[in-house]
């Protein structure tokens, strides 16, 4: 697999979303959000899905340069339409709205629709974390063709569903959460083909309902499976709740529509921390609490406690030194549209 430099790939998938219609601003926010997934050691939410948004914007299914628009909104909540515009720069603009009406209500929130895949959830969170707020989102996929089995089901009817909180802090590593509500996100079995992998029992189920470690059984008919093994009721539930506040909240409805056109529906808030104790005193107990679970004596086989989103920060260091290993099919891939495009002087690709 060949090992890319993080500034060379932002290049690279901006360049294609570019040639594909993509503004200048849209193409940067898609390539930035993807790459740092990569830095992030999230590579199934990385330069590995700049390809399909392509072929979506070639569907028809993305629409370069749709101006979204706010259909209702209060002095602390907005309901935003995307028209399918790129959901990195769509749900951004939210969450940067969000946190300007939380600076001066305090709480703010907003639900956006009719925009295309956001990303690593935890990108928007993080922006209110910067700004010495408390984020959370969650999203869902609206009536796209579902991937995850109910818990007990074989039938896929929920999405990944996925969760996002991120806490401002002292700490170097962002203290934040971002968990699919599923075993695993959807883009690790592409990568898994991709890798020509097994996976871990308890990921999938074939059409059968039987579980499998073969990722292509997946495509086959398959689902993906709730979070929680034995006890995936629980990723069950919180996959409905988040169905409930994207999905229903935002009025995109449950189910699948036949078109099969992706739709990400999110809901997202901000909580001002300053409005319920002293910022710096919230910033250091959070750094006070993470090293608090950091010394916890470590269980049999394990090296140690790691606080949420220092794991993500470790890699992320390492990657921005070392570079980031790209599967071959991904790179492949991305070759053959830099000849599509004729980019393949511009982009030195080889």
């Amino acid at each position: 697999m060949p090992i890319v430099q993080a500034d060379r790939l932002t290049r690279i998938g901006a360049a294609l979303l570019r040639a594909a219609g993509a503004s200048d601003e849209e193409a940067k926010a898609v390539a930035v959000g993807c790459v740092n997934a990569n830095l992030a050691g999230h590579d199934s939410h990385g330069i590995i899905a700049i390809p399909t948004y392509i072929d979506r914007v070639k569907a028809g299914h993305i629409v370069p340069g749709a101006k979204w628009t706010i259909v209702q909104e209060s002095p602390t909540t907005t309901v935003i339409d995307g028209h399918w515009g790129f959901g990195f720069h769509v749900n951004a603009k939210a969450m940067a709205l969000t946190i300007e009406k939380a600076k001066t209500a305090n709480v703010a929130a907003c639900t956006v629709f009719r925009q295309s895949h956001v990303g690593r959830l935890a990108a928007y969170p993080l922006m209110a974390m910067q700004e010495g707020m408390i984020g959370i989102a969650t999203a869902d996929s609206g009536r796209s063709p579902k991937i995850v089995a109910p818990f007990g089901g074989r039938e896929a009817r929920l999405g990944t569903n996925p969760i996002s909180i991120a806490v401002p802090s002292n700490l170097d590593a962002p203290f934040y959460l971002d968990m699919a509500t599923s075993a695993v996100a959807a883009g690790k079995i592409a990568l898994a083909v991709s890798r020509n992998e097994e996976i871990p029992k308890g990921w999938i189920v074939d059409a059968e309902g039987r579980h499998t470690t073969d990722p292509g059984e997946y495509k086959k008919g398959g689902a993906l499976l709730p979070l929680g093994g034995s006890e995936g009721y629980k990723g069950s539930g919180l996959a409905a709740m988040v169905e409930v506040l994207c999905g229903l909240l935002t009025g995109l409805g449950f189910g699948v529509e036949p078109t099969g056109r992706h739709n990400d529906g999110c809901f997202m808030a901000v909580f001002n921390v300053a409005a319920f104790r002293p910022l710096k005193d919230f910033k250091k107990e959070v750094a006070e609490f993470a090293r608090y679970l950091k010394e916890t004596p470590p269980s049999e086989g394990s090296t140690g406690v790691f606080y949420p989103g220092e794991v993500e920060y470790i890699r992320e260091q390492q990657r921005k030194l070392s570079g980031i290993e790209i599967e071959d099919a991904t790179w492949d891939k991305l070759r053959e549209l830099t000849a599509e495009y004729q980019l393949g002087a511009e982009l030195d690709f080889r």
